[in-house]
């Protein structure tokens, strides 16, 4: 399998995760991909038509995109139970969803700052997207801490990376005020070493 990859990315990272906590790191080659929406660069466009990473070919059939389905399939395919068995893999795949959700917003907080042109930057735009992210952050520490703290999952691994992210591109954004809960669990998540190998860099 090859996977089309950046080692800034949070739904890379996902993926990457993945991998390291199944063992399963040889079982793919890595092919560096970078651009953003406004010059595809080298993302494999002729893998996925929307132009984004990660992108996973594969021999058995057309290359597979987005994290989500990615991470399902190598779920599946490794056997690595990340993926419980309903009713429990709604809960999984609701914070999964929140996660990328939050993830979704810091990149586009990030290209708004760093990809589009200063006189068209809109900072009514960013705060929006910080809002998504400031609720969907508060009602994890409300109502989802016992969750975060059980067997590992696919949707702690997603949260993760986003979190990650946060730290990675936003800084300046205090995302840990106010919710202590999240944030011990971020710091300790943080330590496995399927975490400290994939951090994000670029």
């Amino acid at each position: 399998m090859h996977l089309y990859y950046a080692p800034a990315s949070p739904f890379v990272r996902k993926v990457m995760v993945l991998l390291h906590e199944a063992g399963a790191t040889d079982q793919v080659t890595l092919i560096p991909a970078s651009g953003n929406p406004l010059d595809p660069g080298t993302m494999p466009l002729d893998r996925n038509p929307l132009g984004k990473i990660p992108a996973l070919e594969r021999d058995d059939g057309p290359a597979l995109y987005d994290s989500r389905v990615i991470c399902r399939y190598l779920d599946d395919r490794l056997g690595a139970g990340l993926y419980p068995a309903a009713p429990r893999l709604w809960e999984v795949l609701t914070l999964e969803a929140t996660a990328d959700g939050i993830a979704d917003a810091a990149v586009l907080m990030r290209y708004e700052g760093f990809v589009r042109p200063e006189p068209f930057r809109s900072s009514d735009w960013m705060e929006g997207q910080w809002a998504k992210i400031d609720r969907a952050l508060s009602t994890l520490e409300q109502r989802w801490l016992s969750h975060l703290n059980g067997p590992i999952n696919m949707g702690q691994i997603a949260l993760a990376a986003a979190l990650g992210y946060l730290d990675f591109r936003h800084q300046s954004r205090p995302w840990r005020a106010g919710r202590p809960g999240l944030d011990d669990w971020a710091s300790h998540f943080a330590l496995r070493p399927s975490m400290m190998t994939t951090a994000p860099q670029g």
